[in-house]
């Protein structure tokens, strides 16, 4: 019997780990499906690569054809090991805008305003640069500046800048708006994923337990109050039980598609599935929104950026070296070095696209390498922050083995396509200033022959693709499709909480990890104030 059941180790799931076992009065349980984080490709930050197309470390999900988007199928990959995306990702530290959290508490959310969750931003970070209002030191995570830029990231920030973008050195403070280098999740030149920064320190203590490779397959309850969780490990069932809390943190894919399998959501839905309904609530699975991206990519006459071309050789070898003796070159690299955050139209009031520069051509979520080693090049990946389209999450099964049905509905509301259209046409500005004139040999995608507005709408109907943050199918909230409240407890039922991801109403506007790493330690500490409140 524990006091805790943490249903999955990534981003939410380690902090919860740590904070609820710090004080040593509470018996935890940390269940992860995935193995343990012990790979060298995930200690090295240009291992990002790799990880993309691995199925040890990766769910490697697909979504549902997407009628909008011509019938395809999209490459969703997710962390499925201790630090989850984390531990997959490419590092990019960034908290989304000051508007984001305060649009939040406007939604019927107290406690979430911007003042209000910086604190926890703060107390996450280690920020090497030093402590500011907005920053923070002696957090476990580390945000540092990059080792080693590749050159061209450089040639971006100036390109940018000739093209009458300002330069913004830190997309956390004061403003969002501008091109700059990303601060990254690295510590001494490998990559600081949550497990490494929460779990690492927390993983002797004698009240915490980590159980990898035990796949969740329902929450139990006795009633409507949760108790435990029946999970699968080596060919058994077995359970484990919660005195307190069952809390699910395996993210807008895992804690929806959990709480179905138990009989928590639309009732039509479960019962089409034979799956007994213990609460309905419409909302499990809804709202499920993402950040579609876009890229155009460039061949280059120079020889500066990443490739796997036969010339590169000599060059990959050094860079093997320098990082095996020292934690240095161009493997320490999280390949999307720069970028920034820029307005669609001067009429929006905060930034609503952002950019990616990766010093290297499009290689499909690292499935198709093959242009890695036909060329040296450059990309720009633009996204539309705050998408209007909405998904859901679906049972494909009654079988909790089989994975649930990913259909995000993208372009349904057809304005985010003209969004990313306008995306494409400012990246290709930046391309087009004085800075990349000695670099640019020729535009591989979309393609010098597609140029009109219909062309690139139908380009990217055919190429767009996940910049991996999908959130929102457990929304926070007071509304009749809300899951659970301000504090993160499921509506109508007891003894059970979600904290990731998925309970974010809306999209933030940036990369999801640090705002998952906050909501994890915000919910931490309700947890344990209701915990201490209980007692009394």
């Amino acid at each position: 019997m524990y006091d805790y059941v943490i249903v999955g180790g990534g981003s939410a799931g380690c902090v919860l780990a740590n904070r609820l076992s710090a004080d040593g009065h509470h018996r935890v349980c940390l269940l992860e499906a995935g193995p343990r984080d012990d790979s060298p490709l995930i200690r090295m930050p240009a291992g990002v690569i790799a990880l993309m197309r691995s199925s040890t470390y990766n769910w490697q999900f697909w979504t549902a054809p997407q009628p909008a988007m011509g019938g395809r199928r999209l490459y969703w990959p997710r962390g499925r090991t201790l630090g989850g995306s984390s531990s997959i990702n490419a590092m990019c530290y960034i908290r989304g805008n000051a508007w984001d959290y305060d649009h939040w508490a406007a939604l019927g959310n107290p406690g979430w305003s911007y003042a209000e969750v910086l604190p926890y931003f703060k107390r996450l970070e280690n920020f090497e640069p030093g402590a500011d209002e907005f920053h923070g030191t002696g957090g476990p995570l580390n945000v540092t500046r990059l080792r080693q830029p590749n050159p061209l990231s450089a040639v971006y920030l100036e390109a940018a800048r000739q093209a009458g973008y300002a330069h913004n050195p830190d997309f956390n403070g004061a403003r969002q708006e501008g091109m700059g280098y990303y601060h990254v999740a690295q510590k001494d030149g490998e990559r600081c994923s949550n497990a490494r920064a929460y779990l690492r320190p927390a993983e002797g203590r004698s009240n915490l337990e980590i159980l990898t490779g035990v796949h969740a397959t329902r929450v139990l309850f006795e009633g409507r109050r949760a108790v435990g969780v029946r999970y699968y490990a080596g060919g058994v069932y077995r359970e484990v039980h919660a005195r307190r809390e069952v809390i699910l943190s395996a993210g807008a894919v895992g804690s929806p598609h959990l709480l179905l399998l138990s009989g928590v959501g639309p009732a039509e839905e479960l019962r089409r599935h034979a799956i007994s309904v213990i609460h309905e609530l419409p909302g499990v699975g809804k709202n499920l929104q993402d950040h579609l991206d876009v890229l155009v990519s460039m061949r280059s006459r120079t020889r500066l950026g990443f490739s796997f071309h036969p010339l590169s050789l000599v060059r990959s070898l050094k860079a093997l070296v320098q990082y095996l003796f020292g934690r240095r070159g161009e493997l320490t690299s999280n390949i999307a070095e720069a970028g920034g955050f820029l307005k669609s139209d001067p009429s929006e009031v905060i930034p609503d696209l952002q950019f990616h520069f990766v010093p290297l051509v499009n290689a499909h979520h690292g499935l198709d390498l093959r242009p890695l080693f036909r060329y040296y090049g450059y990309s720009i990946l633009a996204c539309d922050l705050r998408p209007r389209s909405r998904g859901e999450i679906r049972l494909a099964s009654a079988d909790p083995l089989v994975p649930p049905e990913i259909d995000p509905r993208h372009f349904e509301d057809p304005r985010d396509l003209d969004k990313l259209v306008i995306a494409i046409r400012k990246a290709r500005e930046i391309f087009a200033q004085p800075a990349f004139a000695p670099h640019n040999a020729e535009e591989l995608e979309p393609g010098p022959g597609v140029r009109s507005d219909d062309e690139l709408r139908q380009w990217v109907r055919e190429h767009a693709e996940t910049l991996y943050h999908p959130v929102g199918t457990c929304k926070m909230g007071a509304d009749p499709m809300a899951v659970v409240d301000a504090r993160l407890r499921v509506h109508g039922l007891s003894g059970l909480r979600v904290v990731d991801a998925s309970i974010m109403p809306t999209l933030v506007g940036g990369n999801t990890n640090a705002p998952t790493t906050m909501i994890a330690e915000k919910g931490a500490d309700m947890i344990l104030a209701d915990a201490r409140m209980a007692s009394h």
